[in-house]
């Protein structure tokens, strides 16, 4: 990317905030990294189903994270301190935190995007509203779910106290994570700018991450008032809803890197998208704690009948077009290879999972579907549980960790495929070859293993980038296109579309089809399992 003048440094930055660690990289003018630097979090697990986390210790982690990244950036003798343009940020998306207008402290932990308490409201509100699970698709592209942040605040507000009370008093403030940084990064309160000015933090949303709290008008791009009447929800708690690409306000001191520009902010699936640089027709699968399917529809809302969610792909500044997408969430992906290390100990690091998977030839007949907390799209299930089956006297755990590689891969399949019925042979791009292709990103991705397998099960070309980092590149994107690094232009140029592997897939379609059909077996087996805990 061309940039700027060849004389001065200039480097934009992602704070990227996820679901279980926050990572802090900076970027040079060709949009390569140069240092980084990545802290894990504290999970909160207060009772099944339930998943938290301390937005204090998530503020502090960024914290952490910026200041060693100058560090390193310092010790290879970049001056970033100077050249730095713009900071871009990417969160992990629906997961929600109230706080305190007067004190800016959080009254009750942030309830993380998989937590499922909010069961019973979710079918409550389904019984009482006319259009039952799918009263507000029309308007947000979404079903009434666990998933969305609209139902975790209604059970803060109903069930906490100190938010109940908040919210009376007119002193809560409601967010998504990329809420709640923005506003600490940008003072909090009685923040102040390097030169001791006073700042007020900035209480504000990017149009992604909106898109995702069940309260957006998708077309509208603002607070849907009808939603709000039907939930009890009031507007003062929200913040004000902006593009992803535009100056959101500056670092206060007490940061690192006070005074530079916040200009650039979307959900982690949106950043990716931007990152792969997918354009209408165009989808990417990111592995992560979860996976997420994305198909860039263009600048039309197409609503799914096949299980997946409408929603937004990016708004590149505030006169710039929308981009839609169509969606497929999958709850559990590199979560489950997290489970088997941490809580079966069959492996003692995630790196370990491709080597015992490859000592067996196939998963001898064993499927394992990783619904801990139910399925997401394109089942829609939370009385689904985790099931592992076909297990005989030949099984090893070399066949379960292929399993469970193989469920990661089964998931995006199911999605893929409802895509393909919504989109239409119209909806999406093709390769020279007449191919469909698959862009692929997130940690797990490393797994050569796991891309193979799913170019098999797919039967379509998995395109990996050299760069697999692809969320944290799209919110830098995002802010040195608002700071005026880079255009757009140069942007979807992007240099970093060289190098990429691809895997091609080697499996017959009898025995793909076989295998989809067991999976599918699988899969039916896991539902209407919720009751076995009680």
């Amino acid at each position: 990317m061309a940039g700027k003048g060849k004389g001065e440094e200039v480097y934009v930055a992602s704070i990227d905030q996820g679901t279980t660690s926050t990572r802090f990289i900076i970027y040079d003018r060709h949009a390569s990294p140069v240092a980084s630097h990545q802290l894990e979090f504290k999970q909160h697990y207060p009772e099944a189903g339930w998943v938290e986390h301390d937005p204090m210790e998530i503020i502090e982690s960024v914290k952490v994270c910026m200041a060693k990244t100058l560090e390193k950036a310092a010790a290879n003798g970049l001056n970033v301190d100077a050249g730095l343009k713009a900071i871009g940020i990417t969160n992990q998306r629906e997961t929600t935190v109230v706080w305190s207008k007067s004190t800016g402290l959080p009254l009750y932990n942030a309830i993380v995007w998989m937590d499922v308490r909010t069961s019973s409201i979710c079918r409550r509100l389904e019984s009482e509203l006319s259009g039952g699970r799918t009263h507000f698709v029309e308007t947000c592209g979404l079903p009434i779910s666990t998933y969305f942040s609209a139902l975790k605040l209604l059970w803060l507000m109903e069930n906490v106290d100190a938010v109940k009370d908040a919210v009376r008093a007119g002193d809560a403030l409601f967010g998504t994570i990329d809420t709640w940084l923005i506003w600490n990064l940008t003072g909090g309160i009685g923040g102040k700018d390097r030169d001791g000015k006073e700042l007020v933090g900035q209480h504000v949303t990017d149009c992604s991450n909106a898109a995702r709290t069940m309260l957006m008008n998708l077309k509208a791009l603002d607070w849907d008032k009808p939603t709000l009447e039907a939930l009890g929800i009031p507007a003062g708690i929200l913040p004000k809803i902006i593009s992803n690409s535009e100056k959101i306000g500056v670092v206060a001191s007490g940061f690192p890197l006070a005074g530079v520009s916040i200009s650039g902010c979307l959900g982690d699936q949106h950043a990716a998208m931007l990152g792969q640089l997918c354009q209408k027709g165009e989808a990417k699968s990111t592995y992560g704690t979860g996976a997420f399917i994305l198909l860039n529809t263009g600048e039309e809302v197409t609503q799914s009948t096949h299980g997946l969610l409408s929603t937004i792909a990016y708004k590149l500044g505030p006169d710039a077009p929308t981009n839609y997408a169509l969606e497929g969430s999958i709850a559990i992906a590199g979560a489950a290879v997290q489970w088997l290390r941490d809580s079966l100990g069959i492996i003692s690091s995630a790196s370990e999972i491709e080597g015992l998977a490859e000592s067996v030839q196939d998963s001898g007949g064993i499927y394992f579907v990783p619904a801990f907390n139910g399925l997401f799209a394109p089942w829609w299930r939370d009385d689904a549980r985790g099931i592992c089956i076909g297990i005989t006297r030949f099984t090893n755990k070399g066949h379960i960790a292929r399993a469970v590689l193989e469920s990661m891969c089964f998931q995006v399949n199911d999605v893929l495929n409802s895509m393909h019925k919504d989109a239409g042979e119209s909806g999406e791009v093709k390769s020279a070859e007449g191919e469909f292709l698959l862009r692929v990103d997130g940690g797990a991705t490393i797994n050569n293993l796991l891309m193979q397998i799913q170019a098999d099960l797919l039967g379509s070309p998995v395109v990996r980038p050299a760069d697999i980092e692809t969320t944290a590149l799209g919110a830098a994107y995002a802010a040195g296109l608002a700071a005026g690094v880079w255009t757009k232009e140069e942007i979807f140029a992007g240099l970093h579309k060289e190098n990429t592997t691809v895997f091609r897939p080697k499996l017959d379609d009898a025995h793909r089809k076989k295998r989809g059909d067991s999976w599918y077996k699988a899969v039916s087996r896991s539902f209407d399992l919720a009751d076995l805990s009680l």
